[in-house]
């Protein structure tokens, strides 16, 4: 089994953790108040797992240049944005359904990775990807009667429509967070995946103290008060990222997010067991096509 291939269910597993804790603060600190805790709480983290890697494992830091900061900054802010997205998103639909609009990512990021990356997927793959996406709109028309008139109003609904905004800021914050990390030179995928996500989230960091001092200060102090369960955000976000970045560096962006789709099986055991949301046949059935995306591209 290559290596991205388990870093990749990891990193779905601890997205999946993460997300489901933000659904849990978003009532006590906003949308904003919810996405900042994944970065705030996360980044001295990511600081010390570059020092890890340095002084523990011997591993050198890279060579910097200005295309590393420019990816950087562009997907630093994307996934900011997605990530606000996603959080509002819980609230208009349930946890799993919500998840569910988003994954429309890895045509997305497949689409971003041919444009800027020049990276190109095999028909299989394409075939796969596209299963997966059918399983998407399978799920979004699950509370409706079966009509292309009803896909059609599923698809463009306002929920729809801000899960496959996220889907896509995600999917350009992905491949921004590849060019990043192929622009350090000097040194390994995995210092490579290890700094670029250290400067992310700083730089996150920073930007959305700025943000939350300007738009409502009391946003900053109830991050505060809830450390305790703002933590685990940004622990488990943390790890996930650290997946994602080396997993990306070491595989194109679209075969990731692809398999990461496998999210959704640990997304509906959460919405299942935590949240006691019920999901209907027709819910199921889509998530069943999601996996066998998933399947199809891992074989193909």
């Amino acid at each position: 089994m290559e290596l991205w291939i388990p870093i990749t269910i990891a990193a779905a597993f601890m997205q999946n953790l993460r997300s489901a804790l933000q659904k849990h603060l978003q009532g006590s600190l906003g949308t904003r108040g919810a996405s900042f805790v994944r970065f705030g709480y996360g980044f001295p983290i990511a600081i010390l797992y570059v020092l890890f890697l340095h002084l523990g494992a011997g591993q050198g830091l890279p060579d910097f240049s200005g295309a590393f900061f420019i990816w950087a900054v562009v997907g630093g802010l994307a996934q900011i944005f997605a990530t606000m997205l996603l959080v509002h998103l819980f609230s208009l639909r349930n946890f799993a359904v919500g998840t569910a609009y988003s994954k429309t990512e890895p045509v997305q990021a497949a689409l971003f990775g041919f444009l800027i990356l020049g990276e190109k997927l095999t028909s299989g793959a394409v075939i796969a990807i596209l299963v997966g996406v059918a399983g998407v709109m399978m799920i979004s028309m699950a509370r409706m009667p079966l009509s292309w008139r009803n896909m059609v109003a599923a698809m463009t609904s306002r929920t729809a429509l801000i899960g496959i905004a996220s889907g896509g800021i995600f999917g350009i914050s992905a491949v921004a967070y590849r060019s990043a990390s192929l622009a350090l030179d000097g040194t390994g995928p995995i210092m490579s995946a290890a700094v670029t996500l250290a400067c992310v989230t700083s730089f996150q960091t920073v930007f959305m103290l700025v943000w939350m001092a300007w738009k409502d200060k009391r946003e900053i102090v109830q991050v505060l008060v809830t450390w305790r369960s703002s933590s685990l955000v940004g622990i488990a976000g943390i790890l996930g990222s650290a997946c994602w970045f080396t997993a990306m560096t070491l595989q194109q962006v679209a075969y990731v997010r692809a398999l990461g789709q496998i999210e959704l099986i640990f997304t509906f055991i959460a919405s299942w067991f935590l949240f006691r949301e019920k999901t209907n046949p027709m819910e199921l059935a889509g998530c069943l096509l999601i996996v066998s995306g998933i399947l199809g591209l891992l074989f193909w």
